[in-house]
């Protein structure tokens, strides 16, 4: 008898016919012999819907609010679940995030979870009763609700798998069978992957790949927790996200992800000197602003440049700190870049392969498409470029390292 924790995207429960064929799923589950505990999103555009009423009524709500309004849409879905549940005869209760013990820090759209009691869970499986957990959503040590951002729900379901020692996570999607080597609707012949290691995926998560949330994987990464992203409604084998193994090693480059939510802020005319870069990236953070690639050029007399990439959502509020640093730290501009994307290789292999970088360029080159930055690490190589060669760039990539073959 294992211990399963299901979580269902919000394309899965979209509609009550949905929630309807989840809640057989799971019930399937459980007549199998098996515990589940079930981690639900929002129905899919409700999220959206709510974020865009609350711009209705104020143009800058406050987060806190939104937190809390942003909430009830995986409360109404696990709601509906477990009401769905019950119409078959079986026992089934409904949790939010606070009632399940999640605590949290106090930093809205984005936080980050302390510790998780899971008290009530733990005796509703004792008792036979299947719990159905509204995702996202935590509560802080102060008393506010909470959010994860985007993805969020994919993070409490790993998290409580964690904190029940549960034999494993699966995430449910009703868009996708599985991780694939590239975007499918991007390239024709991208292939499912069976099998992908903790490390991979939150590299291609954190890349842009649509599938995890990063977050989620870094979570069972570091408490090792086996995550299986499965087709809701098809009977496909999906793809197992776990430890590395020697198998995987032996595949150089195991996929290709591009993200166009990048945008680049360039400081012109920066004072070469200590503690200007400590200056500007502390006040960025500040204002939780995640940095990814960072590039210095080499200083011409005393004066150099230094470009970095946000998230395109953020690079209205990463400009306006870096403008009103410009005059604190003497610095003559700042520019700001929103047509670029990022595209990135992935595979545990190139610790063991050599040349990957070199295969990587000369096929770029081969198209024409100019790198404006590269950030590399053990087993990614990552290459900002015009956004509109993102596709090229993916589909040149894809077959230049030979993914769509078996």
């Amino acid at each position: 008898m294992a211990l399963l924790v299901h979580k269902y995207g919000g394309t899965s429960v979209g509609n009550l016919e949905k929630i309807r064929e989840v809640a057989k799923k799971v019930v399937d589950a459980c007549n199998s012999g098996d515990h589940v505990v079930v981690v639900v999103s929002a129905m899919a555009g409700e999220t959206d819907r709510l974020f865009k009423m609350a711009h209705q009524v104020s143009s800058e709500p406050s987060q806190r609010e939104l937190d809390l309004l942003l909430s009830s849409g995986e409360r109404i879905s696990a709601s509906l679940l477990a009401m769905a549940i019950q119409s078959m005869g079986y026992r089934a209760i409904s949790f939010t995030g606070r009632q399940v013990g999640i605590i949290t820090d106090s930093f809205h759209f984005r936080a980050r979870i302390k510790k998780i009691t899971a008290d009530r869970l733990k005796e509703a499986i004792e008792k036979g009763i299947i719990p159905i957990v509204a995702g996202f959503q935590g509560i802080s040590e102060k008393g506010d609700v909470t959010t994860f951002g985007r993805g969020g729900s994919d993070i409490t379901a790993v998290a409580l798998a964690s904190a029940l020692k549960a034999d494993r996570c699966i995430i449910y999607k009703d868009d996708v069978d599985g991780v694939y080597t590239a975007d499918p609707s991007v390239v024709p012949n991208a292939r499912r992957i069976k099998k992908i290691s903790y490390e991979e995926m939150l590299e291609m998560a954190s890349l842009g790949a649509k599938v995890l949330q990063s977050r989620s994987v870094e979570f069972a990464a570091k408490f090792n927790v086996p995550i299986h992203v499965k087709p809701t409604f098809g009977e496909g084998e999906g793809t197992l996200v776990t430890g590395e193994d020697e198998e995987m090693e032996e595949v150089m480059v195991s996929g290709v992800i591009s993200d166009k939510n990048q945008a680049k802020l360039t400081i012109v005319g920066v004072h070469d000197r200590p503690g200007i870069a400590a200056d500007i990236f502390g006040k960025i953070a500040e204002e939780g602003v995640n940095v990814d690639m960072i590039i210095q050029n080499v200083s011409e007399k005393g004066l150099t440049d230094i470009s970095f990439t946000v998230p395109k959502s953020d690079s209205k509020i990463g400009f306006r700190v870096t403008k009103n640093m410009v005059e604190k730290i003497g610095a003559q501009d700042v520019k700001l870049d929103e047509n670029i994307a990022k595209v990135s290789i992935v595979g545990v292999g190139m610790k063991s392969h050599s040349g990957v970088a070199a295969k990587m360029f000369a096929a770029m080159a081969k198209e024409n498409i100019n790198i404006i930055m590269i950030s590399t690490s053990e087993i990614k190589i990552s290459c900002v470029i015009d956004s509109k060669y993102a596709e090229l760039a993916v589909r040149t990539l894809h077959d230049a390292f030979s993914l769509g073959k078996q």
